[in-house]
C-alpha cells in the first residue's frame, strides 16, 4: 500500500466507523500529509517510521514556531494513525506510544456580555430584509441553543414543520440531541422560513445559500453576523458564532445552570470539555461569598 494509500484507508476508516465530519477528515489529511512529507526527505513512509523518526518530526515542529495547539493535533494525528496500522496488522508496535504531547495552555473562552447580546439581537430584528432576517433568525437560534455554525447552517427546513418547541440536532460524529428553542428564535427561524418558501427552487436548509439547493456555507454566515455587529457599534472582530455558543454557555452558568446540563446542551462527548467554563462559576461563588460571608459586612 502506498503512503497516499495508506492515509486515505485511515480516512476512510474514521469517516465510516466513527461517522468523522467532514472538517475533522480535512484536518487529519492536512496533518497526516505534513508528516508524510517530512519522512520523504529521508525516503521513509509513515507505516515504516521508527520512534527516532517520530521524534525527529515532533522536535522539528517544536523548533519551527507551530503553535502548541497545532503540534498537540498533529500528534494525536499521527497517534491514531498508527493504532489503525497496528490494528490492520501493517506494523506490530506504535512508534507514538512513548511519545508525549505538548501541553496546551488554558486560555479562557471570549464571550459577550448579556447588554451585547441585546444590541445585536435589536439590530438583527429592525435589519428587514432577508439577510436581516437570516441574521435574527441566526443570532437568536446561535443564543438560545448553543449549537455549534455547522449545526446551524445544516438545519433543514422541515426541523420546523410542527409546533414543537425542541430541534432534532445532528452534531459531531453524527450524534443526534435534543436542544429547547425559544418562542423568539422559533418565530425569527418561522419568518426566515416563511420569506424563502416562495422561492421557486425548493428550499431544503433554513439557512440557504444563493443556490437554495444548499445551504450557506459556514464563513458566510460568519460574515453575516459580522455586518450585524458593525451596524450596532460592536467590533466585528469580537463575534462569532462560535463566541455566542460560548456566550450561551457562560451565560447560562452565570444564572444559575449547572454544568452536565450544559454538557448534554452543547453536545460535549465528555465533561471535562464542558469544564473550561468554569470560569464563570467561580466568579458566581466569589459573588456569593462577597454578598453573603460575614467578614465581608
Amino acid at each position: 500500500m502506498t503512503v497516499d494509500g495508506q492515509i486515505e484507508g485511515f480516512l476512510e476508516a474514521l469517516a465510516a466507523e466513527r461517522g468523522a465530519a467532514k472538517n475533522t477528515i480535512l484536518a487529519y489529511q492536512a496533518d497526516l500529509s505534513d508528516f508524510a512529507a517530512f519522512l520523504s526527505r529521508e525516503r521513509m513512509m509513515p507505516h515504516g517510521a521508527s520512534p527516532r523518526d517520530v521524534s525527529h518530526y515532533i522536535e522539528s515542529l517544536s523548533s519551527s514556531g507551530i503553535a502548541t495547539r497545532t503540534q498537540a493535533r498533529r500528534i494525536s494525528a499521527m497517534r491514531q494513525f498508527y493504532i489503525f496500522l497496528m490494528r490492520e496488522g501493517v506494523r506490530p508496535d506504535n512508534p507514538m506510544a512513548d511519545m508525549s504531547v505538548p501541553k496546551i495552555p488554558q486560555s479562557l473562552p471570549m464571550y459577550l456580555s448579556e447588554a451585547d447580546v441585546d444590541v445585536l439581537l435589536n439590530t438583527a430584528r429592525a435589519w428587514q430584509t432577508l439577510p436581516g432576517l437570516k441574521a435574527y433568525a441566526g443570532l437568536e437560534i446561535l443564543y438560545a441553543t448553543g449549537l455549534r455554525v455547522s449545526e446551524v447552517v445544516a438545519l433543514p427546513v422541515r426541523a420546523l414543520a410542527t409546533d414543537a418547541d425542541m430541534l432534532l440536532v445532528k452534531g459531531k460524529g453524527g450524534k443526534e440531541r435534543i436542544v429547547p428553542l425559544s418562542e423568539l428564535a422559533k418565530a425569527a427561524a418561522l419568518r426566515l422560513r416563511d420569506a424563502t418558501a416562495s422561492s421557486k427552487v425548493p428550499v431544503r436548509y433554513l439557512f440557504s445559500g444563493r443556490d437554495h439547493r444548499f445551504p450557506m456555507t459556514r464563513q458566510g454566515f460568519s460574515l453575516l453576523l459580522k455586518q450585524v455587529a458593525i451596524k450596532a457599534g460592536i467590533d466585528p472582530a469580537r463575534l462569532s458564532p462560535h463566541v455566542l455558543r460560548h456566550s450561551f454557555a457562560s451565560h447560562l452558568l452565570a444564572n444559575g445552570a449547572d454544568l452536565r446540563s450544559l454538557q448534554k446542551l452543547l453536545g460535549h462527548a465528555d465533561i471535562a470539555t464542558t469544564q473550561i467554563y468554569t470560569h464563570v462559576l467561580a466568579e458566581r461563588l466569589q459573588r456569593l461569598l462577597e454578598a453573603n460571608h460575614p467578614l465581608t459586612w
